[in-house]
């Protein structure tokens, strides 16, 4: 049997349970945008890994509550939350943990897709077939609300005051702010098979440089294994912040570059949603899906036959990242910086 529509009127509180990766976390902003659009007198919760540091600055959210690690601690926070007596909880991910949860919560209402957990759902979407982008994907959870909003391009708001910290962490690293600067990402939390080899890398680091572009190394404390890799392969040393900023400051500091390059991961997508031009480079993931949406985006993809493979190692030869040359990436960087200058 279908279930009712939900009544909006009768929504005051709502929780709505962002997804674990920090990419996705960015693609469903329309998501959250469209529901407070339309619920606008609701007092609306955010929960999830990303919520208190990458969604520090957004508007129009009652509470971010953080997730804790591991599943028990999830699902007593869950036990807790259902103090908080939600109307509607709206459910992102796809996961049975996560349906569980809402369970758990005591939300009247309850959406997300329902594949493999509709039971635990008042209102268990199908899940859409063919290639759906993400950002579309979440969207289309808003329907047994009767909310019908388009795709657009996810906009994250970033704090002042972290714009100046990370101007300071730039002149601490010895970046210039004269030219043009270029983060180049490394790492990925899929795993290798997602990375573009070390070489190449510092090759393209060394073209923009004389190009006149000041490239800079990013990544997280578990890239400095990767930076190690590509200094060893560079020609001079390239400037590096690999380890030294957080989840916070990252909106902050990729709003101070004038482009980045990377891999299908999130600090692409957060580069989108400050509106800073990512050069996405894809292999066994799917830029259907995935990429980055917004002016100035662009995804390289030379899909062969065997992509998008998902996997976390690449058991051949890596040919779907391989495929990507510097010289294609040079230029595509070349063409988005020179479009912002």
């Amino acid at each position: 049997m279908k279930a009712r529509p939900i009544p909006r009127k009768g929504i005051a509180r709502v929780l709505v349970r962002f997804p674990n990766w920090l990419g996705d976390t960015v693609l469903a902003l329309p998501t959250l945008r469209a529901l407070r659009g339309a619920l606008q007198a609701a007092e609306v919760w955010a929960l999830g890994p990303w919520v208190g540091s990458i969604l520090e600055s957004e508007p129009g959210l009652a509470r971010r509550v953080v997730t804790p690690g591991g599943v028990v601690a999830r699902l007593a926070q869950a036990r807790r939350l259902e103090q908080a007596r939600f109307d509607l909880a709206l459910i992102l991910p796809n996961s049975l943990e996560t349906g569980l949860a809402a369970r758990l919560s005591g939300a009247r209402w309850r959406v997300g897709y329902g594949e493999g957990r509709a039971r635990l759902l008042t209102h268990a979407v199908p899940t859409p077939p063919g290639p759906v982008h993400q950002v579309a994907s979440y969207l289309r959870l808003l329907a047994p609300l009767g909310i019908d909003a388009a795709p657009s391009a996810p906009v994250l708001a970033v704090d002042p005051a972290r714009r100046v910290e990370a101007r300071r962490l730039l002149e601490d690293a010895g970046v210039p702010s004269g030219a043009p600067r270029v983060g180049l990402q490394l790492g990925a939390a899929l795993g290798p098979a997602k990375l573009w080899p070390a070489a190449r890398v510092a090759a393209l680091a060394s073209r923009l440089e004389s190009q006149g572009v000041e490239p800079v190394l990013l990544g997280s404390p578990q890239a400095v294994g990767l930076a190690a890799a590509v200094e060893a392969e560079a020609s001079r040393p390239i400037r590096s912040l690999v380890g030294r900023d957080r989840p916070a400051l990252l909106p902050a500091l990729l709003a101070e570059l004038d482009a980045l390059v990377g891999a299908d991961s999130g600090p692409a997508h957060v580069a989108a949603a400050v509106g800073v031009p990512a050069v996405t480079l894809f292999g066994p993931t799917d830029p259907r899906l995935t990429a980055p949406v917004g002016p100035g985006q662009r995804a390289l993809w030379h899909r062969p036959a065997c992509a998008p493979c998902f996997l976390r190692e690449c058991p051949i030869d890596h040919r779907c990242l391989e495929a990507i040359h510097v010289d294609e990436v040079e230029a595509a960087v070349l063409a988005v910086v020179a479009r912002r200058r």
